[in-house]
C-alpha cells in the first residue's frame, strides 16, 4: 500500500517523543495513556518484563535487522494474528490488523512476516485520542509518543509523504 522512500528515511532519525531507556520510567510517565501500543520486539519485551504488557504489539522476532535473542524471544507473547509487511513498506494487512486490535477488547499481538519498523506512523493515526505508541529507537531507547492532535499531524505529514495510495490508507486507518 504505501512505500518509504529512500529521500524520506532521514526524516525517521528522530525520535518522535521523548526517549526512555527503562520500561518502569517510561509507564510512570505523565503523558503513558491507554491503550498502550508497542512496536517492536525489545520495545514489547520490556513493557512485558516490567508487569506493563502492552494492549496492541506488533513484532516481528528481529531488532535491527537480527533475529532476537532467546532472552527477548521468551518474554513475548504468541502472535494473535500474522500479517505480511515487506520492509520498508506498510501494507494492506499491517493497517487493517491495527485498527481491528485496537477495537478488539483485551490484549492483541500482531506478528508481522517481513518487518514492522513503520508500524509507528499508522498505530499513532489509528489509537484514540489518550493512548500512546511506543516504538523503539536504534542505540538510544524507547521512544513514548503521546496520541495527541499535534502528533497526528506529524505522523499524517510523514505518512503523506510515502510512494503509494496515501488516501486509501488514511481511511483505512479513519484518519
Amino acid at each position: 500500500m504505501l512505500e518509504l522512500p529512500d529521500d524520506l528515511r532521514g526524516a525517521f532519525k528522530e525520535p518522535l517523543g521523548t526517549v526512555y531507556t527503562d520500561a518502569e520510567t517510561l509507564v510512570a510517565a505523565d503523558d503513558a495513556g491507554h491503550p498502550l501500543v508497542a512496536v517492536g520486539d525489545v520495545v514489547t519485551a520490556h513493557l512485558v518484563d516490567a508487569g506493563h504488557p502492552p494492549d496492541v504489539a506488533v513484532i516481528d522476532g528481529r531488532t535491527e535487522r537480527e533475529r532476537v535473542d532467546e532472552s527477548i524471544s521468551r518474554s513475548l507473547p504468541a502472535p494473535d494474528v500474522e500479517v505480511a509487511n515487506p520492509p520498508a513498506t506498510l501494507s494492506r494487512a499491517l493497517l487493517d490488523a491495527l485498527v481491528t486490535a485496537l477495537e478488539r477488547d483485551g490484549a492483541t499481538v500482531v506478528g508481522v512476516d517481513g518487518e514492522e519498523d513503520l508500524a509507528a506512523l499508522p498505530a499513532i493515526l489509528a489509537a484514540p485520542t489518550g493512548g500512546c505508541v511506543v516504538y523503539g529507537q536504534p542505540g538510544e531507547g524507547m521512544v513514548l509518543v503521546p496520541v495527541t492532535d499535534e502528533t497526528r499531524a506529524l505522523a499524517r505529514d510523514l505518512l503523506g509523504r510515502m510512494d503509494g495510495d496515501v488516501a486509501a490508507a488514511l481511511a483505512v486507518l479513519g484518519a
